[in-house]
């Protein structure tokens, strides 16, 4: 009979997750630390495991690796800082504010950055003011499609928790939500995919326009991320021309392997993400060693590079082979973006003929 530790198997799942863009799924992330590594067990153990152990062991550690887990790349640490500053300029500034508005290709990390932005305001603003009841110092929300003001004044109010109905009208949400934030002291409002604003349109000059509302408001500093932003046309017309002069922009790219610095900058992405791995045969330096491929193959997207490391992982867990292999990586089939990027070596040599 085997005597495994129940810490090693993993917790089951004991509750339904909140979106991000809530207040109690926010609350969740903010409290959140970096997830525990599972336990590697001893050869021994692991060979004594049964059938239903294996299994609960294999699911802990795949659960782990499908987490994100967050490395503070050069765009990150750029965001943070930045966004910072913005907030000790405009502390006690009702007029005369400034946003961050980050812009940059999917899988760039834009979302990442800003609610890792976010959790760090929040959780400085809690060390700094202990005790205090009944505050929501962060409010995140994600435009809709096709975004009227009510829509957005009503994503707020959501994550707000306050009611609403169709018969209230775009004025009474907007008041309300812009009351509410100032009495729980919100101290940063983050919009994420900001693009869905269409400023050639009227629906989107009306919905850049109740953004404006509350950002003139609301005592904030307000950070927006979007896709492409300049492609957008998010800085053009009266409206864009606004948005410029009142937002410091930050864009995140994909990570670039041309210079000696660029290569060693993604050698240290690529080693801290293996250097996170739980698996039992792997050699450390193994994926290092793979480096300019796994540039090749995901275009240095940070997210391409997540989804194909830690699916590789996942798969050497399944067939029992607990190490990442070429072949593992080969196998994983990559978002549209990373795979039109890349060409394959043999179809290299065959075009240079």
């Amino acid at each position: 009979m085997s005597t495994l530790p129940i810490d090693a198997l993993g917790d089951l799942p004991s509750e339904v997750r909140h979106p991000l863009a809530t207040k109690q799924g926010w609350a969740t992330f903010v409290a959140q630390i970096n997830p525990e590594p599972p336990r590697l067990l001893p050869s021994e153990d692991w060979k004594r495991l049964t059938a239903f152990e294996r299994d609960l062991y294999n699911e802990a550690r795949q659960d782990y690796h499908s987490a994100l887990l967050l490395v503070a790349t050069p765009d990150i640490k750029r965001i943070i800082h930045t966004g910072t500053k913005l907030v000790v300029n405009n502390r006690g500034k009702q007029l005369g504010r400034r946003g961050l508005i980050v812009s940059g290709a999917s899988g760039t990390g834009k979302s990442t950055s800003i609610t890792q932005l976010g959790k760090k305001f929040q959780i400085d603003l809690e060390r700094r003011n202990p005790g205090v009841r009944d505050r929501i110092p962060v409010v995140y929300i994600v435009v809709p499609p096709d975004a009227t003001p009510k829509m957005l004044a009503t994503e707020m109010a959501v994550f707000l928790g306050l009611p609403t109905s169709p018969r209230d009208s775009p004025q009474s949400i907007t008041h309300t939500v812009a009351s509410v934030m100032r009495r729980v002291g919100t101290g940063m409002v983050l919009v994420d995919e900001i693009h869905r604003i269409d400023l050639t349109t009227r629906q989107g000059k009306n919905a850049s326009d109740q953004l404006k509302y509350f950002f003139d408001t609301i005592s904030a500093t307000f950070v927006y991320a979007g896709l492409d932003l300049d492609e957008h046309g998010m800085f053009s017309g009266m409206r864009g021309r606004q948005i410029a002069g009142r937002f410091i922009p930050v864009n995140t790219m994909p990570f670039t392997h041309r210079t000696a610095q660029d290569k060693q900058d993604w050698a240290k992405l690529v080693a801290a993400m293996e250097h996170a791995l739980r698996l039992h045969r792997h050699q450390s330096g193994t994926l290092v060693e793979q480096a300019a491929y796994l540039h090749d193959r995901t275009g240095g997207m940070i997210g391409s590079l997540d989804q194909l490391i830690h699916e590789a992982a996942n798969d050497a867990i399944t067939d029992g082979t607990e190490k990442i292999t070429k072949a593992h990586l080969d196998a994983v089939i990559l978002d549209i973006a990373a795979q039109a990027q890349f060409t394959p070596p043999r179809q290299r040599r065959a075009g240079q003929r």
